[in-house]
């Protein structure tokens, strides 16, 4: 039965792949020999990290742009977006010599700024506005209104998710027998969306699995409402994949077609992206690892099946390696902060350090200022530990010697100000 809303059909998405075969690559769909032994299963990825401006959204944005008409080019496009979309819009702009104006958040990262400017080059100009997505989105629809200009959006928008949808006839075609399971990053939703239109119709009995950073769960927020709804609370760490609210259309679409929704903490997601560079050689950026990190959470059910995970973008900023390691070491419960009470008296410090810290804990931050007229002295202390067990130990020494203050990692208004 026909969907009473906007469903990418087939043939809708097989026109896009031809008309962005030109400026597409078809990436590879690679097996991954330790995943798929550690999870005894068939894992694949869809190496959408290896496309020309290192992420699908060239696929929807050239579509979506290839589809207006002389006047509406004559124009110039506007678009907003935390990175990759607005490199798929520049290189679109640059290739079809239509100038375009690029709205990205103000926290979007040096890296991703810059490439966008050599895609596009002197047709595309570029304006930092906002924290999030959501105020670079709303300032760009407010400029495109009062401009004449045509609004590229990110992923709620027919042409947007066709586009994405090639995505999903490569890897049908490359692989070798059924596909059990998908593994999609939901941002906005147009990626997943196009996917569903694909193996719908190809595939039915695959399982579309959609992925959120758990500090940014607006699909999951919305699914479980039944209705599409913002938040404004959201982590924008994995800022390809934090945004508010998602698409009214990629809504309706992953409501009634995707298997299941999940989210995976920042933490994870930070180590899965340093296994990756250190045992694969492989760079993704945050929202690129969401898929192979939900692996983790679903292992049981994935035993000796055929999954993919879509890599969806390796456009990282390598000034964010200290954060990334930070947060993964917090998720493994290896990287603690206490305030710690020093008595003001000579050798403290060297009490601390032989006597308190275990032999393989390392201090990471110290920050201290003596103050002669007190007692004690508090300093804030960082340790790294080799094995997470080793915690209740140090907070035991800490209190017995009278040193220990206060634990930081569960008081977020103070642990804010570290991490």
């Amino acid at each position: 039965m026909k969907p009473d809303f906007y469903f990418p059909t087939l043939d809708a998405i097989q026109t896009a792949a031809k008309t962005i075969e030109k400026v597409a690559m078809v990436t590879p769909l690679q097996k991954n020999i330790r995943f798929s032994e550690q999870y005894q299963a068939n894992i694949i990825f869809k190496r959408e990290d290896l496309q020309h401006v290192r992420s699908y959204k060239i696929r929807g944005a050239f579509n979506k742009i290839s589809t207006l008409t002389a006047a509406e080019r004559k124009k110039g496009v506007v678009c907003a977006s935390a990175g990759n979309h607005a490199q798929g819009v520049a290189y679109a702009c640059h290739h079809l010599g239509i100038e375009g104006t690029i709205y990205m958040p103000s926290v979007t990262p040096k890296q991703k700024i810059e490439q966008t400017q050599m895609f596009g080059g002197d047709l595309i100009t570029i304006i930092l506005t906002g924290d999030t997505f959501d105020d670079a989105s709303k300032a760009a629809k407010e400029a495109c209104e009062a401009q004449g200009k045509t609004f590229i959006h990110p992923f709620d928008d027919p042409k947007i998710i066709e586009g994405q949808g090639t995505v999903g006839l490569e890897l049908i075609t490359q692989a070798d027998g059924t596909i059990d399971y998908v593994f999609v990053a939901i941002g906005g939703g147009g990626l997943a969306s196009g996917l569903c239109g694909v193996f719908k119709e190809l595939s039915p009995q695959t399982k579309i699995i959609g992925v959120e950073p758990e500090g940014a769960p607006s699909m999951t927020t919305s699914l479980r409402n039944q209705k599409n709804t913002k938040i404004f609370d959201i982590d924008k760490f994995i800022d390809g994949a934090a945004v508010q609210q998602v698409g009214d259309l990629n809504f309706e679409i992953c409501k009634f077609y995707l298997s299941d929704m999940y989210t995976v903490p920042e933490g994870l997601v930070c180590q899965t992206i340093l296994d990756l560079y250190n045992k694969e050689a492989i760079v993704v950026e945050p929202a690129g690892a969401l898929t192979i990190a939900a692996l983790e959470m679903y292992a049981e059910r994935i035993k000796g099946k055929n999954v993919v995970c879509i890599v969806s973008g390796s456009n990282n900023d390598i000034t964010r390696t200290p954060e990334i390691k930070e947060r993964a070491l917090l998720y493994a419960d290896l990287k603690h902060y206490f305030i710690v009470r020093f008595p003001q008296r000579a050798g403290a410090l060297k009490f601390f350090v032989t006597e308190i810290l275990g032999p393989d804990d390392d201090i990471t931050h110290f920050e201290y200022s003596k103050k002669s007229s007190r007692e004690n002295g508090s300093a804030v202390v960082g340790v790294e530990l080799k094995d997470k067990k080793d915690l209740v130990p140090l907070i035991t020494r800490l209190k017995k010697h009278q040193f220990f203050g206060e634990y930081l990692n569960d008081k977020p208004d103070l642990f804010q100000f570290l991490v």
